[in-house]
């Protein structure tokens, strides 16, 4: 399935993520925002990789994306979860859907890690039902003017622009009537960070908009079409989250299997005992059968397969499972250690629980599915 490129990407970011992110990773999981890593992906034109060359990317498939995203996510689930808004979200989305000025100006400025973006959707009011977003943007006179509050908005504190989306119809119309807008970051935008159990290091905040001005050119596609803007993000985003994931429960597996192998109880390696050996067996199991299904899902994204969408729904939902699943085992297998604060063990649970909330909550996934399996077998 990996071809020699993906195999050479693979043994540079592991480089990367050896030489840099792991001696980061505690620092940044007590909430230090890893913007020079951004920069340092950016200058290796693995940031957002699937982007032509000319706008800062690598021109490489989805999948060698994927590929960066669970590497990443190994060692640092934040800084994946803030790379992978940064690429597939803002940068890609902008490149695909926006204009001109925003393919030219802006994505590079992405790609590069020059400027940090933020995916402005959800509401104190609307997370799970995003389509019932209350922040309003008024045309008056030749120009926008946008009021109103989001939150849980990674990279919020640090954003130099926000991919927003604003109600300009009425509530009544739900999606049909939202609007997607690219804001600069102005004394307009006032945010306040927001502390959270796991992925600490993502700069996540609330993100009030007080009569912010916006152009005509602002608006990214059409107006009243920012519906299709947002689930163009979140479709790569739930498969991001499903290789965030992999990453973390790839992680806990060796973190568990080399521990297994060390640890003597009784006389005898605890790997040697039957019961450790079912336990992970179970986890390279669920680590596997995850990878081959993310993989696969990834060249349907390149591919143009209308099944696209069911199947990032489904990642998502088996990719935080199985996280949360393995990196449990993990710590039963690592015992006193793998509970201990110093245990990369323990930021990777509260970090696999992250991935069963964000980009929709699990009970909205299946909803989800179930809509999408409905419509294959009718």
């Amino acid at each position: 399935m990996l071809s020699e490129e993906h195999k050479l990407t693979i043994k540079a970011i592991r480089e990367f993520v050896d030489q840099y992110v792991r001696p980061k990773a505690r620092s940044i999981d007590k909430g230090e925002y890893p913007r020079q890593l951004l920069r340092q992906l950016g200058k290796m034109n693995l940031l957002a990789s699937t982007l032509p060359q000319d706008v800062g990317g690598a021109g490489a498939d989805t999948l060698t994306h994927i590929l960066i995203v669970e590497e990443l996510a190994r060692a640092s689930p934040s800084l994946a979860t803030i790379m992978e808004v940064q690429s597939s979200m803002l940068a890609e989305n902008l490149y695909h859907n926006g204009n001109k000025v925003h393919r030219e100006e802006v994505v590079p400025k992405l790609a590069s890690g020059e400027a940090v973006g933020a995916f402005t959707l959800s509401e104190p009011c609307c997370g799970s039902d995003a389509a019932a977003i209350v922040t309003r943007a008024e045309k008056r006179g030749g120009e926008w003017v946008i009021n109103g509050t989001k939150t849980w908005i990674t990279s919020g504190l640090y954003a130099d622009y926000f991919l927003l989306f604003a109600r300009t119809g009425s509530l009544e119309a739900r999606h049909k009537a939202i609007t997607a807008f690219l804001l600069r970051r102005s004394n307009c935008i006032e945010t306040t960070p927001i502390e959270v159990m796991g992925v600490r290091g993502t700069g996540t905040a609330e993100v009030k908009l007080n009569d912010c001005r916006a152009g005509d050119d602002d608006v990214v596609g059409e107006v009243n079409g920012g519906w299709k803007i947002a689930m163009w993000g979140i479709n790569m985003g739930r498969l991001n989250v499903g290789t965030i994931g992999l990453g973390i429960a790839e992680e806990a597996f060796y973190e568990a299997y080399s521990y297994a192998k060390k640890r003597v109880a009784f006389g005898k390696t605890i790997a040697e005992f039957q019961v450790i050996q079912h336990y992970l067996a179970e986890m390279y199991a669920r680590v596997e059968m995850l990878r081959s299904f993310i993989y696969s899902t990834a060249k349907m994204k390149d591919s143009g397969d209308p099944n696209f969408p069911l199947y990032a729904q489904v990642a998502k939902l088996m990719g935080s499972r199985t996280a949360v699943d393995v990196v449990r085992l993990a710590v039963q297998i690592q015992g006193g250690y793998g509970y201990s604060k110093d245990s990369h063990l323990e930021m990777l649970y509260r970090d696999a629980k992250a991935t069963e909330i964000y980009e929709g909550a699990n009970e909205i996934i299946l909803n989800t599915i179930y809509k999408f399996m409905r419509e294959k077998i009718a």
